[in-house]
């Protein structure tokens, strides 16, 4: 029965998909001019890429979980107690507090597995992340038990120790063949000479608890969404630990969209990265469920289930535009798309004004064609050799 309901769904879900995708395409071509971000120079070739981004959204909206009507009052009545909580303790103020500093990963298992990109190790720690002792939605969050084991994918040179690079998926990644590809590993750690960690995210991969990687992520209980940025945030500083008690490697770090984020905030809490680089990050889920959205179902959202304004609220404790960058800047590095549809380009550019404007490198793109674009290439190699990561320069 549920399987059925499911399928019912996606077919409702899936007639009204085009009309949603033309009134967010006419939203998003009045976004398109943007302060101090360059134009798009719409051809052929650009809209293209555009359309793979389309493609994505139109996917998630077809297929992707949302909350039940049933459990609306329930997220609604939630937001406010976790918002009362918060402010009780100052981390509406003061959100970096919000992050406490975990310890190091401990023995972690260490399994080597093979695939097309090569050998690689599986690493698997028990996460040790909890919400805090009466903070809401605690118990449903530590119920969710596959979520409780952190798992990682790590490609390691034999011989002298190199520079470490972690890369912080984004949302519906979190198994090797797309990990793998996504951060093109075999170039960093063959081309580049890297050794190369990948953390999966909390919901995602073997941590999942839907039906696909990252199911229950963005579904509109937002208070999930705040404990899962925050064990993502935990489980990334526990690995990074674990690397820099193996040896004295420089450690740096790398995210792509949702991972963009993640890796924002450990700029704010990890001062001691050699490398930050943030790829098309997303960097204000308000703002882009905002800008996801039609007008008229956001004013429906608005009246009928709980304030956009509250939301925000809550959501800052995980937005790295609200803790300062603690990484100086000339070891910062991003890159963003002109024509980015899923995390608009003012997303990259608010976090670029907010760590006082470093290198920041514009391509004409999409979201999803990061993959093949070259500027990104350059920019990852000019971020490496700026902050001495590049094993030529290293040893």
């Amino acid at each position: 029965m549920g399987r059925i309901r499911y399928a019912v769904g996606v077919a409702l879900r899936s007639g009204a998909t085009p009309l949603l995708l033309g009134l967010r395409w006419a939203r998003g071509a009045q976004r398109d001019r943007q302060q101090h971000v360059p134009p798009a120079r719409w051809n052929v070739k650009l809209a293209s890429k555009a359309a793979l981004d389309e493609l994505f959204f139109a996917t998630e909206l077809a297929s992707g979980p949302f909350l039940r009507i049933r459990d609306l009052g329930r997220a609604a009545a939630e937001i406010d107690a976790a918002l009362a909580f918060f402010r009780e303790r100052g981390w509406d103020r003061r959100p970096a507090e919000y992050h406490a500093t975990p310890p190091p990963a401990r023995q972690p298992a260490r399994v080597w597995r093979r695939s097309p990109w090569g050998e690689y190790q599986h690493l698997q720690f028990d996460s040790g992340y909890e919400p805090y002792l009466g903070e809401p939605g605690r118990t449903r969050w530590l119920s969710y038990r596959a979520n409780r084991r952190a798992h990682a994918w790590l490609l390691e040179h034999r011989g002298a120790p190199r520079p470490w690079l972690v890369c912080v998926p984004g949302y519906r990644m979190g198994r090797p063949s797309v990990d793998f590809t996504g951060f093109r590993a075999r170039w960093l750690h063959h081309g580049l000479g890297l050794n190369v960690a990948i953390p999966v995210m909390p919901l995602h991969g073997p941590r999942r608890v839907g039906r696909r990687g990252g199911d229950g992520f963005f579904s509109g209980d937002f208070v999930d969404t705040v404990h899962a940025q925050a064990q993502a945030v935990w489980d990334t500083r526990r690995l990074i630990g674990w690397l820099r008690r193996r040896g004295e490697a420089p450690v740096g770090a790398y995210g792509i969209s949702l991972g963009g984020c993640t890796t924002g905030l450990l700029a704010g809490l990890e001062a001691d990265l050699d490398c930050v680089i943030v790829g098309i990050p997303a960097t204000d889920f308000t703002r882009l469920l905002r800008n996801q959205m039609p007008e008229f179902v956001a004013r429906a959202v608005e009246r009928t289930v709980f304030p956009l304004a509250q939301v925000e609220e809550l959501l800052r404790l995980v937005s790295p535009l609200a803790i300062p960058r603690r990484v100086p800047r000339e070891r910062c590095f991003l890159y963003a798309a002109v024509a980015d549809r899923l995390a608009s380009p003012d997303q990259a550019r608010d976090l670029w004004e907010h760590w006082g404007r470093p290198h920041l490198e514009w391509y004409e793109g999409s979201h999803v064609s990061f993959l093949w674009e070259k500027t990104v290439k350059s920019l990852i190699v000019e971020a490496l050799d700026a902050c001495g990561m590049s094993p030529r320069e290293s040893g």
